[in-house]
């Protein structure tokens, strides 16, 4: 099976709104977070939206990249 690649610009189609898929990468990888109840229309906490590149984000989050575990890996983020 060949690796699915996103861009930043592509990853950003997969934000969660209106039904979407919610989609979030971190360290390069892109991870499905579509079903997860604390990702709703792609919104977590009021604090970052599905569709960006959460590498950054997680050094000042709460919880670190444990909280990705068990959610599937649909890819690779390309610069």
């Amino acid at each position: 099976m060949v690796e699915r690649t996103f861009t930043r610009e592509q990853l950003a189609d997969y934000d969660g709104r209106d039904g979407g898929e919610a989609f979030v990468a971190f360290e390069g990888t892109v991870y499905d977070l579509t079903d997860s109840p604390m990702w709703i229309d792609g919104d977590h906490e009021s604090e970052h939206q599905a569709g960006t590149d959460l590498t950054e984000a997680m050094a000042d989050a709460s919880h670190g990249p444990e909280s990705l575990v068990g959610f599937p890996v649909v890819g690779r983020l390309i610069n």
